[in-house]
């Protein structure tokens, strides 16, 4: 009786896993299928649409990238290692744009940084320098929902690192900056470049905030899911043109994750 219960756990459990797999790998089974059966699906690829989207999003994700590793490294530190008036308050805030719809986190960019926004429109009253609807709208989109992503990882990581090995490199005479390249950021590397890979995807699939603070003007803020947004909306693309786009983000994705792994598993084999 024992065994036939058993087993009969062990096949739902099967089922269940199996229904769960077929619901995340049908949809993506779908795209290949659709740009199977489009035969100009392969020559969208090609267009200056797609072109200038991919380049734009690709560097803009990457410089978003590289933001939030310069400035959400410390501040992931800080978090991790001190204790400080207002730090829960500070976690809080780093945590929202996660839990948030992107397009409210659009809608503050406007109220703070748009023309009649709270530092916006001082800054172009001196300046004459707008924020929104331009490639730095996007960069600024892209940082705000992505860098906590970057933070997170990176302060579980700091937290990981046994503080007593920093203690020892201390009294050896190392100083702090010292330590911290030379033991805590190798004992945390893992999760850094999870953190990474983490804010670079999702800088590459912002859309919500970039249409509201950036626009979608091709060739200056339309990055790849705008194009996809606008191939839907009756543009030259079409539905084929937003099954091109997104294969790209799809291989893009797969790539960046296949190298997360290869270097993660590098890492705990060293």
């Amino acid at each position: 009786m024992r065994v036939s219960g058993d087993r009969a756990a062990t096949a739902t459990i099967v089922l269940l896993a199996a229904v769960f797999t077929l619901f995340f790998l049908l949809p993506f089974a779908g795209l290949v299928d659709r740009a199977i059966q489009d035969g100009n699906t392969w020559e969208l690829l090609r267009t200056e649409t797609v072109r200038k989207a991919l380049v734009l999003s690709l560097w803009t994700s990457t410089l978003t990238a590289f933001i939030a590793v310069v400035l959400g490294t410390p501040v992931a530190y800080l978090l991790a290692r001190a204790r400080f008036p207002g730090r829960a308050v500070v976690d809080a805030f780093i945590d929202l744009p996660i839990v948030l719809p992107p397009t409210v986190a659009g809608v503050a960019l406007l109220t703070a940084f748009g023309r009649r926004g709270l530092i916006g429109e001082p800054i172009e009253a001196w300046t004459g320098f707008t924020f929104g609807f331009r490639t730095t709208a996007v960069v600024m989109a892209q940082l705000l929902v992505a860098a906590p992503f970057y933070v997170r990882a990176a302060k579980s990581g700091f937290e990981s690192v046994d503080p007593q090995l920093e203690r020892v490199a201390y009294t050896l005479g190392a100083s702090r900056v010292r330590t911290f390249v030379r033991i805590t950021a190798p004992q945390a590397w893992p999760a850094l470049v999870a953190g990474l890979v983490l804010c670079w995807s999702r800088a590459m699939g912002e859309l919500g905030a970039t249409l509201i603070f950036a626009g979608n003007l091709e060739g200056r803020t339309q990055t790849m899911p705008l194009a996809v947004i606008s191939a839907f909306e009756g543009s030259s693309l079409g539905l084929s043109g937003a099954v091109a786009l997104s294969l790209i983000l799809l291989a893009a994705a797969m790539v960046v994750m296949v190298a997360f792994r290869l270097a993660a598993a590098r890492g705990s084999t060293a």
